[in-house]
């Protein structure tokens, strides 16, 4: 087997802030986003825990690979110095799109680790700047989910209403609802609520107490379950027509992922096509197709 060479020096090393050179601008409307007051709020309360990844140049500066945030956050509270990672080669624009964002099942698991290890959920709830019933929310999001369903949805963001809706049908006709989910990348819960109303009453926990929908009469309800499961059928027979126009959609954005992520094309672009450059980077770090 062919070993996979280390892409960092493990040691690491203090970086002086000043000598740092980002690959892209941290705009204004990021730095007033929820995101960026969590990031700050949580570096002034414990620090930095995700080492910046920096790549050396011939002049003593890096350049930033991954962090942009984290090195904005930095500079607003003063500090002169950061924790670098420092990678062995270049080739690392799109770092950020390599690291999966946290799925809502993976804040509830470091949520858990977290308390465990002793730490409150009023202080995890201060570094986040959410309230404390937030985090007690996504503390017990799995109770009352199957696995097989919380599998499904174990890497994806979905709002915690729908776990709530999720909870209230057996774990069959979860599953079929997660399923569902997955093949449509909708997450809502008004989408989940219209799956809810169509579903079956002896696939509910509890049908006497949660079939009755507001505003709906038993008729219409019937009707809905009966167009849901008709929609569910017309989707298995898109699925594999959809399925080739997303590959040739994928091998088209794989293309310029690999293309950006040479940092001599990045700099290059950015600096004599920094329109061009602005559109691929949005492509290249969408998180999903729609976008």
């Amino acid at each position: 087997m062919k070993q996979v060479p280390i892409a960092f020096d493990l040691q690491g090393l203090l970086v002086p802030i000043a000598s740092i050179l980002p690959l892209k601008q941290v705009k204004t409307s990021i730095r007033s986003s929820q995101k960026y007051q969590q990031v700050l709020a949580s570096v002034r309360e414990i620090g930095i825990i995700e080492a910046l990844s920096v790549f050396p140049q011939k002049d003593d500066t890096y350049l930033l690979l991954d962090g942009h945030i984290r090195l904005e956050v930095l500079k607003q509270i003063g500090e002169t110095h950061a924790r670098g990672l420092i990678a062995t080669d270049d080739e690392t624009y799109t770092y950020n799109k390599r690291v999966s964002r946290m799925a809502t099942i993976q804040e509830h698991a470091m949520i858990l680790k977290a308390t465990r290890h002793g730490v409150s959920e009023e202080r995890i709830a201060k570094v986040l700047r959410v309230d404390v019933a937030s985090i007690r929310q996504k503390r017990d999001l799995l109770n009352g989910i199957c696995k097989e369903a919380a599998d499904i949805l174990k890497d994806k963001r979905v709002s915690l209403g729908v776990f709530s809706l999720l909870r209230k049908m057996k774990p069959m006709r979860q599953i079929e609802v997660a399923e569902l989910l997955t093949t449509t990348t909708n997450y809502s819960v008004p989408y989940v609520k219209a799956l809810f109303a169509a579903t079956r009453p002896e696939m509910l926990v509890d049908p006497g107490k949660h079939k009755i929908i507001e505003g709906l009469t038993p008729d219409q309800v019937a009707k809905m379950e009966k167009e849901m499961e008709d929609l569910q059928r017309d989707l298995k027979v898109i699925e594999e027509s959809h399925g080739n126009q997303v590959l040739n959609l994928v091998l088209a954005r794989g293309y310029i992922t690999k293309l950006l992520a040479n940092a001599r094309v990045t700099r290059y672009l950015a600096q004599h096509h920094g329109d061009i450059f602005q559109h691929l980077q949005t492509m290249a770090e969408s998180s999903s197709l729609e976008n």
